[in-house]
């Protein structure tokens, strides 16, 4: 790939400070439009206004709307530690026409790191493939903000090429490092162990690591479920190459679609299963779809440890 000039890497780096801020900005008014959602990155909850009480936490564009009086329930600030987990292995970079997952999964982590700073918590980054390629501390500042941006940035500008994944060892890897209960979100395709059930158990074991360390664990399976999920291919003849590996197949999809789904659907069940006995939330991420969702189970799981 060639590379970036400096004006280049400044632009990209602008872009994705933009689109992260827009996400950000875009999720939280839709927060501010419903006093039912219950969280928000500046109160907890909105309650209805008790007579007597001072008026200054009233949200007065929610009577305007509701005709109620509604008050702001604030949170006290907290100093969560939150680390953000990249995949940058080449399965990472399908599919090669449009959105890849591994584009979807940077700009979902840089919104992600956007509200961190928003709300005061520290945040750190990790990019691992078939080992450890680069992690950070956790810190909350402006200045760390761009240097997580600048490292994602290199990463989009380079993707891998014929790299496996190794989540496992990165996974005992931050469970021996962190040495404070701290949010792990991790951002992968999972495919290193969906057909090797020795490698599923050594996932699953990993995972367990993670929360016997007293850490809050949230998954984004980040998948193309048109062709990964339910192997939506044109009945003809395909020339298929793994992207880790090299491996090249030919096949006629609907020869094989019915075992492919079966064998996939068997390990997500299983993945479900563990994570669930875990107490570990694993959320499908489709790349076709927008940040929303994933802004706000974070949310969720934010306040759910305050």
């Amino acid at each position: 790939m060639p590379q970036l000039s400096n004006n280049q890497q400044l632009r990209q780096l602008a872009n994705l400070e933009l689109l992260a801020r827009q996400v950000v900005e875009g999720f939280i008014t839709g927060l501010h439009q419903s006093p039912f959602h219950g969280f928000s990155v500046e109160f907890a909850e909105h309650r209805l206004y008790n007579s007597g009480e001072s008026v200054k936490n009233i949200d007065w564009k929610l009577l305007a709307r509701t005709d109620k009086l509604f008050v702001k329930q604030f949170e006290e600030e907290t100093n969560l530690r939150c680390y953000l987990l990249l995949d940058t292995s080449s399965s990472m970079n399908f599919p090669p026409v449009g959105t890849s997952k591994l584009e979807f999964s940077i700009y979902a982590i840089a919104s992600l790191m956007y509200l961190f700073k928003q709300q005061r918590d520290a945040f750190g980054l990790c990019l691992f493939s078939d080992q450890m390629d680069w992690i950070s501390q956790a810190r909350s500042t402006s200045a760390h903000l761009f240097y997580l941006f600048a490292e994602l940035e290199k990463a989009f500008a380079a993707p891998k090429r014929h790299t496996a994944t190794n989540i496992t060892q990165t996974l005992h890897f931050i469970a021996n490092e962190i040495h404070q209960r701290s949010m792990v979100i991790i951002f992968s395709d999972m495919m290193e162990n969906s057909m090797d059930p020795e490698k599923a158990a050594e996932l699953f074991a990993a995972l367990r690591h993670l929360k016997y360390r007293r850490h809050e664990v949230m998954i984004f399976n980040v998948i193309a479920p048109g062709e990964e999920r339910d192997f939506n291919f044109d009945n003809r003849p395909h020339h298929f190459i793994d992207m880790e590996t090299g491996k090249e197949v030919r096949v006629q999809p609907g020869q094989v679609r019915d075992s492919y789904r079966q064998a996939v659907a068997a390990y997500r069940q299983q993945l479900h299963l563990k994570c669930a006995q875990y107490g570990i939330q694993l959320m499908d991420a489709d790349i076709d779809k927008g940040y929303q969702a994933i802004l706000r189970s974070f949310l969720i799981k934010r306040n759910s440890m305050i």
